[in-house]
């Protein structure tokens, strides 16, 4: 029986490296049931038999890499790095956003990294509005009961004089 297309996408992502969940992340399964996935396709007999025949074929990234365009260090764009990955291109900066953002927009870069990097990147541009506390929530519960029927009442008259 032939491998699904997730199953394909899990044995190419555990084939350049990742970890269990995160080539099960890679291959289309969402995050909180990721690990267990990758646990349950790694252990899949036809999974591993096409694992086992990519760990066979000869290593292509070799011969890639000497056709590569060596990396000019004035441009700031090149050949890839020791780890196959576009990083010289890349700012160097001390802020960790400017950074992802720039990896999430390198046309490059891995699109499992671009994915990761815009994922983390999620929360600081796109802030999500915080909830009121208990004290403020109280308060206008207060506010709303406080109208209608059980609103106050007028003050008193006031005697203007003798």
């Amino acid at each position: 029986m032939a491998l699904t297309d997730k199953q394909r996408r899990f044995v190419d992502a555990k084939g350049e490296g990742a970890s269990n969940k995160d080539a099960a992340i890679a291959a289309g399964y969402a995050a909180s049931s990721a690990a267990v996935a990758g646990s349950r396709l790694a252990k899949n007999p036809e999974v591993m038999a096409a694992l086992e025949m990519l760990k066979r074929r000869p290593n292509v990234k070799a011969k890639k890499a000497d056709l590569a365009p060596a990396a000019d260090p004035d441009s700031g764009v090149g050949g890839e790095s020791e780890g196959g990955e576009f990083l010289d291109c890349l700012p160097s900066t001390d802020d960790p956003l400017v950074w992802l953002l720039a990896l999430m927009n390198e046309p490059r870069a891995k699109v499992f990294d671009r994915r990761n990097a815009a994922q983390t990147a999620v929360p600081y541009v796109h802030g999500k509005k915080g909830e009121m506390g208990k004290k403020e929530q109280k308060a206008e519960a207060a506010k709303t009961a406080g109208k209608g029927k059980f609103s106050a009442g007028k003050p008193p008259l006031t005697v203007v004089g003798k």
